[in-house]
């Protein structure tokens, strides 16, 4: 049996009783790193053995884990903060399960990027998540341009040193829509900016920005 362990993205009060309890049962935690991981289970008073399973070589990962669910052994896999295989590992052990007849099973908890929809003011009843978009400024256009004409809210992840280089190509892109800022979302210094585009890019301007960041923008007004 393969557990995919939602964990708290930073407020360690978020973890759910059910995955305490499944993190305590299982034979094996996959971690995608385990001193991060180690700290979270030392909180919980969990002594558990661990595996790493890294993004960077997710497929040589899946393969070294995969001999331990065939033997019957029951694994968690978790990542640094959220939910597996969102924008995170996950996804190639869970298809060489499906491939094998291992079960799988979901143990809900965070996802920063609905936390911070539900938050945003943003229409909720259609939404498109994109995960962290390219890196470099004419792939990253690109893809903006394939998303232009969608109607649901856009959602992505992206790092202190992009956010604002995004916002921007944003605009060029997209438009001077409604749109909204998250950072650090569930710990101390969480905060939410909202207004157009162009505001947001205005109150970046003046200041450094830090931490992890969910950038919302409203998707096309067919009205």
């Amino acid at each position: 049996m393969l557990y995919l362990v939602a964990t708290p993205i930073g407020n360690l009060s978020d973890i759910s009783q059910r995955a305490i309890d499944t993190l305590r049962a299982v034979d094996l935690i996959a971690a995608e790193d385990t001193r991060k991981t180690g700290l979270l289970l030392q909180h919980l008073g969990i002594s558990a053995r661990m595996k790493s399973y890294h993004e960077h070589n997710e497929e040589r990962s899946a393969e070294e884990l995969l001999p331990h669910l065939l033997r019957g052994e029951k694994v968690a896999l978790v990542t640094d903060g959220g939910t597996p295989c969102i924008s995170d590992p996950g996804y190639r052990i869970v298809r060489k399960c499906i491939e094998h007849g291992i079960p799988v099973v979901s143990i809900p908890g965070p996802a920063a990027f609905v936390s911070a929809l539900v938050v945003s003011g943003l229409p909720t009843h259609e939404f498109h998540f994109f995960g962290f978009p390219p890196r470099k400024p004419g792939q990253r256009r690109n893809r903006l341009a394939e998303m232009a004409s969608l109607p649901g809210t856009l959602i992505f992840y992206e790092s202190p040193f992009r956010v604002a280089a995004l916002l921007h190509d944003c605009l060029e892109t997209l438009g001077d829509r409604r749109a909204c800022i998250v950072r650090e979302i569930t710990k101390m210094f969480e905060e939410t900016t909202r207004g157009t585009v162009s505001e947001l890019i205005a109150g970046l301007s003046a200041k450094h920005p830090k931490g992890e960041f969910v950038v919302l923008i409203e998707g096309l007004n067919r009205q």
